[in-house]
């Protein structure tokens, strides 16, 4: 059994661990009083491939975490407001609230932030939320090639680390745009001369398997500044590792049906395989690239998070650890 198949193991008592948490019964009842925002076609646009995710989830385990996350933010503005008078300083804009989203290949990340960033929305104190996926920092697959890091895609080392890291300290620097690379899933490279601006929203979701990671230490052994130094708030979306195994085949036997077809695909060779067949090569694309990367880099990462959202085996959040305050 891997680490991820239950929750981290207690030597204390629960009532000095540093987290609360909450069953999801007692999570949901939070949202008893919070309009839901989001309508069933809304719900619909924002599911990621596979995500079992319908209005009763959103009601019961986002709705809050929206309210939570706006709570937070409410308040920073509050603690920067007051800053400003502490130091004698005129008013003006704080820096975007910068929240950090981390969690496995097929965990449903990338859904999560979606809901997030609809949510989040929604809420008047807030209305711009952007939302960068940290796909688009990837080393293009030429570079990767050439470093022989193209089996390693999605590893640590696979990133343009300090592209990433100047990109979220120019968002908390306050700068009026700043600019990132995009991603396309269909060519699986990043997209050349192409960037997305955001431009000073309220809120900013950084979403990746590796944005918690901890800084490297350098040759001479001093450590830099790591992506997660800048995050205001950090979530990370947890599964057992059979589980997730589980959703990774079934999604990859969904794609061979729908945009693995497409011409363009760089995987449309997987298009033509049998059922038995792309099983079968999902089972072994998990077994040497993401399950490795998940025990060694992206789950070490989640005691670093705020909050904690651990899923069932039919994608339902099950309990959420929140880091007490």
């Amino acid at each position: 059994m891997s680490s991820s198949d239950g929750p981290e193991p207690r030597d204390q008592p629960r009532e000095v661990s540093p987290y609360v948490e909450l069953d999801r019964a007692a999570w949901a009842a939070l949202a008893a009083q919070t309009q839901q925002p989001l309508s069933a076609e809304e719900v619909e646009r924002v599911r990621g491939l596979g995500d079992e995710l319908d209005l009763e989830e959103i009601q019961q385990v986002y709705l809050p975490l929206s309210r939570l996350l706006s709570m937070y933010v409410e308040s920073a503005g509050q603690l920067h407001r007051k800053q400003q008078e502490f130091l004698d300083r005129p008013p003006r804009a704080r820096t975007p609230f910068v929240i950090g989203l981390a969690g496995s290949v097929a965990v449903g990340k990338s859904t999560t932030a979606r809901v997030l960033q609809q949510m989040l929305a929604h809420w008047p104190e807030h209305p711009s939320v952007a939302l960068v996926t940290t796909d688009g920092f990837l080393l293009p697959n030429a570079e990767l090639e050439r470093r022989g890091l193209l089996g390693r895609k999605g590893f640590p080392e696979s990133y343009d680390r300090k592209a990433l890291l100047r990109f979220v300290v120019d968002i908390k620097s306050g700068k009026d745009e700043v600019l990132a690379p995009t991603y396309s899933h269909l060519i699986y490279d990043v997209v050349p001369d192409q960037m997305v601006a955001v431009k000073r929203p309220d809120i900013v979701i950084v979403e990746g398997l590796n944005v918690l990671q901890p800084a490297v230490t350098r040759d001479d052994g001093r450590t830099g500044l790591a992506v997660s130094d800048f995050f205001d708030f950090s979530v990370y979306v947890d599964a057992a590792t059979s589980d997730i195994r589980a959703w990774y085949v079934e999604r990859f036997l969904r794609l061979r049906e729908t945009a693995f077809r497409d011409p363009a695909s760089y995987f449309t060779k997987y298009a033509s395989l049998s059922t038995e067949d792309a099983v079968a090569e999902a089972r072994r694309i998990w077994a040497e690239i993401n399950e490795p990367n998940l025990l060694q880099n992206v789950l070490p990462t989640r005691s670093r998070a705020t909050l904690v959202l651990r899923k069932d085996r039919d994608h339902s959040v099950r309990y959420v650890r929140l880091r007490k305050l």
